[in-house]
């Protein structure tokens, strides 16, 4: 059966604009792309301690055989989400199968009809697609604008005089820019305005922090934050999300997040991967390898003249901007074919004339590595 003509034109116009995707094998090339901060992913002796953790503790079942409130709730919940509370001095912690499942069961649960959301514009879409399925009102605010921020609330509180909770939401890494906003200040806006600030941590977990525990605690505003979403997809190597608060918000979100309610549970080696790459957290060298590769690639930015294409970032995520999908597939292509995993981010992913290429930095990446990549940045756009 063809596909729907509506459906077919959507993707002849992808084409054209040259903003179709498509399905990639990994390559073998040197990564600069994928989200395995730490090389947690590929990391034998967690693999292995998973296995000896599983088998210890009588766990030789391949599925959760259904969802957390009908058969899936295996004992490995309860000890990880404990691990992960008492990790993040958080009063409870909650794991959804994943980032998008995480955010989506919030928003559309959490916020209610006379209440408000404010979003950072720049925020991921798994985000946006919560607070869509919301009854509560929603306005974006300017990326990183605190006096925007300010002056929509005020204007807000103006005029409805019947709304309950203000929602402040935003990343503490973004992630397509790499940038990080002033917590302080949000903490500061929330207070003064009696809102409840929320914060996806998806980027920062494993990055930032002495143990890699997050922009959020390393900063010591763990009790000023009415929930945290910890995605361990990226810095954790691994798979599943958790959302931290009050044990109220989480008993809440048991009873009312449907990507929570209605999907099947992780299964026993998920979750107890989950609990071993957090374990390693607390030993692993990993995180000062990558933070003095921050350090070095930000100073070879400067050094090698390419500074002003990116967005200042002190994460692992660095952003060339170089407008136009053509223009930025052709330099991507071209580093590809030095050897650089390194992929271009198109329109509509990012706005129109944000296009970049979006370099990861990896624990494991060498100084000559990173020496090499941005020389040949450097060639292809100058020359």
């Amino acid at each position: 059966m063809k596909l729907p003509h509506s459906l077919q034109e959507k993707l002849n116009l992808r084409v054209q604009k040259q903003a179709l995707r498509s399905l990639l094998l990994h390559s073998e090339e040197i990564d600069f792309s994928s989200n395995d901060y730490l090389g947690f992913a590929k990391n034998e002796e967690i693999f292995e301690a998973t296995h000896k953790y599983l088998v210890a503790n009588n766990q030789k079942i391949n599925g959760a055989t259904g969802s957390r409130l009908i058969s899936g709730n295996h004992n490995l919940y309860v000890v990880t989400e404990k691990y992960i509370a008492e990790f993040h001095q958080s009063e409870a912690a909650l794991i959804f199968n994943s980032g998008y499942d995480a955010n989506v069961g919030f928003f559309s649960a959490v916020p209610q009809r006379n209440d408000v959301i404010l979003y950072d514009e720049l925020c991921h879409a798994s985000i946006r697609d919560g607070i869509q399925m919301s009854h509560a009102k929603s306005y974006k605010f300017q990326h990183n604008d605190y006096e925007d921020l300010e002056n929509k609330i005020i204007k807000l509180q103006i005029q409805n005089a019947k709304q309950e909770t203000i929602y402040i939401v935003t990343e503490s890494v973004f992630s397509m820019d790499g940038d990080t906003p002033n917590i302080e200040k949000l903490v500061q806006l929330s207070e003064k305005f009696k809102a409840l600030l929320v914060v996806d941590e998806a980027h920062a977990l494993g990055v930032f922090g002495e143990k890699g525990e997050g922009v959020i605690q390393s900063q010591q505003f763990q009790n000023k934050v009415f929930a945290r979403i910890m995605t361990f997809g990226k810095g954790l190597g691994c798979h599943g999300a958790a959302i931290l608060g009050n044990a109220d918000l989480i008993e809440y979100l048991v009873n009312f997040a449907r990507s929570f309610i209605y999907t099947t549970g992780l299964s026993p080696h998920s979750v107890a991967t989950i609990l071993v790459a957090y374990q390693n957290l607390n030993q692993s060298t990993e995180l000062q390898k990558l933070k003095d590769n921050i350090s070095f690639f930000n100073q070879q930015k400067q050094f090698l003249g390419v500074k002003p294409l990116f967005v200042y970032s002190k994460s692992a995520i660095h952003s060339a901007i170089l407008p136009g999908n053509h223009k930025v597939k052709k330099i991507a292509s071209q580093l590809q074919e030095k050897g650089f995993e390194v992929k271009p981010i198109l329109a509509p992913t990012v706005p129109e004339g944000q296009e970049r290429l979006r370099f990861c930095l990896h624990s494991y990446n060498t100084e000559r590595e990173m020496q090499e990549v941005l020389s040949a940045l450097s060639n292809f756009v100058f020359d």
